[in-house]
Parts: structure tokens; sequence; C-alpha cells
């Protein structure tokens, strides 16, 4: 079992933020990215970091985008459509969509509309 998978995503959120606000990109666009790609409301994003929630009953909670399928390229080297682990994978996806953030792409092309 990876690591990750018992990390809180709370301790990871803030890493999120830091990297895109030095983009010139907000909170309030990670949480859109996070929403869309879990299916969870601002609220429920919230009681997840506020409890502590780990990824691995985060993305077990979610209902996953089925555009999430259309996110690829690679993240650390490693192409996300590659990697055979589905929960691994559905961390890369958020992993995938916050760089993507980062690099400047518009908002609507980050959630594939």
């Amino acid at each position: 079992m990876h690591r990750i998978f018992t990390t809180s995503v709370a301790s990871v959120y803030p890493l999120y933020v830091a990297k895109l606000e030095r983009k010139g990109r907000t909170r309030a666009e990670l949480d859109e990215v996070i929403t869309w790609l879990t299916g969870f409301d601002r609220e429920q994003l919230a009681h997840h970091l506020e409890a502590g929630t780990t990824f691995e009953d985060f993305f077990a909670a979610a209902r996953l985008n089925p555009l999430a399928a259309q996110i690829t390229g690679s993240v650390c080297g490693v192409k996300v459509q590659e990697v055979e682990d589905p929960l691994m994978r559905r961390i890369r996806y958020l992993d995938k969509l916050v760089d993507e953030l980062a690099r400047g792409k518009a908002l609507d092309r980050v959630l594939r509309t």
C-alpha cells in the first residue's frame, strides 16, 4: 500500500493551495476542480478537510466525474491513464488537474467542458 493512501487530504490541500496561489490561481478554483472530480459539494469538501479524511476514504466516498477518464498526461513522469491501481489513478487525476490549473490552463478546459 502506498503511504499517500493513508495521508489526510487536509495535509496535502494547503500544498495545492500554495502551488496555485504562486501561479496566480485561487483556492476557489482548486475547490471547484475538487468538487468537479469528486462530486462533493463545498460543504462536503470542507467536512472532509476538517475531519482529516484519508485519500483512501475520500475517494471511496466520492462519485468520480464520468469525464475523469479524459484526464491524460504525465504527473511525475507517470502517465495517469496507465496507473493500474484505481485509487492511485484517482489521486493522480487530482494532481494532474492541479498541475493544469497551475500552468494557466483555462478552468473550463481543466474541467473538460
